[in-house]
């Protein structure tokens, strides 16, 4: 790519998500290693607090980078490393699940355990494929104990938005498009309202028929523009546009930002917990002159590492994510502005989106 399309391409999106005449502090963000596969990104954002359990599990993620420049022996010490570790915490962990859930969190843990050695053998034979295949199955094992130590919602969502869906909890939803099906996760945990709304509006089949009204190549796919005038979801009971505060919740803080940007808050530096880093992330739109006019308009992030890198891209921070495309990319990278939606359906979750506190 000339240096002349890429400065194109970095003004188009500068006035895409309306930055035009902000200037961007880019200096000391996170490089462009950045997590970028959903799978770990959703697996990381669980409001969880248990460290053996996910030593273990970002042990066998810090895999991708040596098994990338093919260092077989290295790949075949972190699995070695990762067995002593599960041997040596096994107690530990079962000690932190619930009473009730611990034998189930045994048999995942066993399961874990042979497949490491599975994982081994991979190593050793230097077989990639088969390498990434039993590490995908053992991170799911993993991410099904940590299941198990979910509680209590997290955090209370604060009393001025009582009037709004939440959704407490992750909710998988089914999209139908023109080109094929998406599936996705919405992960309510760090954007309840953001989520709860889009889920809501799932449920209702407000998106069902609508087109994509925009699509720019390597930024964004947008829709759930309503056919009529109004732009967004209007409530049938109060006879209003039903508006969403931008919501963004930050590792290590208690609860979401609502209504504040990262520029807001002097956090320059910092990568949410719901980041803009792959793609197919789910991000809610909102006017370039107000934070809190979301209402059922949301796109469909296109990423593209040489415009907008993991950690330095202009959109975090900005807007909310909340979720991520688990499957159906190739169907995905086929839209445009001559396709539309023909259904969202929610296929797991929906008992957990309750219509307002």
């Amino acid at each position: 790519m000339t240096y002349q399309k890429l400065l194109a391409k970095v003004l188009a999106l500068l006035t895409l998500i309306g930055l035009m005449g902000v200037q961007p502090v880019l200096a000391g963000l996170p490089p462009g290693n950045a997590i970028t596969d959903p799978d770990t990104i959703l697996r990381n954002s669980l409001p969880i607090d248990q460290p053996e359990l996910q030593d273990l599990q970002h042990m066998l993620e810090a895999t991708s980078e040596e098994m990338r420049a093919k260092r077989w022996g290295a790949l075949n010490k972190t699995v070695n490393r990762s067995q002593t570790l599960l041997t040596k915490n096994k107690a530990t962990i079962l000690e932190s699940i619930p009473g009730s859930k611990r034998d189930e969190a045994s048999n995942l843990l066993d399961s874990v355990a042979s497949k490491l050695v599975l994982l081994s053998e991979e190593a050793e034979q230097q077989n990639k494929q088969g390498f990434i295949e039993i590490r995908r199955q053992s991170l799911v094992d993993i991410e099904n104990i940590e299941a198990l130590l979910l509680g209590e919602f997290p955090f209370t969502i604060p009393q001025e938005f009582d009037s709004l869906p939440r959704l407490l909890g992750r909710a998988t939803v089914e999209m139908k498009t023109t080109k094929g099906t998406i599936m996705a996760i919405i992960d309510g945990y760090n954007a309840p309202l953001t989520g709860g709304a889009f889920v809501d509006l799932a449920l209702k089949g407000f998106y069902d028929g609508l087109p994509f009204n925009r699509a720019e190549d390597f930024y964004v796919l947008q829709t759930g523009d309503p056919k009529g005038p109004e732009i967004g979801y209007v409530d049938k009971k109060t006879g209003q546009e039903r508006h969403v505060p931008l919501e963004i919740k930050v590792p290590g803080e208690e609860e979401p930002f609502y209504n504040e940007t990262f520029e807001d808050l002097g956090l320059f530096k910092t990568t949410p917990a719901l980041p803009f880093a792959t793609l197919g992330t789910l991000g809610w739109a909102h006017s370039d002159h107000a934070l809190d006019d979301g209402s059922s308009q949301f796109f469909i992030f296109l990423y593209e590492p040489e415009l907008t890198p993991a950690g330095l891209n202009l959109i975090d921070g900005r807007n909310a994510a909340f979720g991520y495309v688990v499957d159906g990319f190739d169907e995905l990278e086929k839209l445009g502005v001559d396709d539309r939606i023909l259904s969202i359906k929610v296929i797991d979750g929906a008992k957990r989106l309750k219509p307002h506190a």
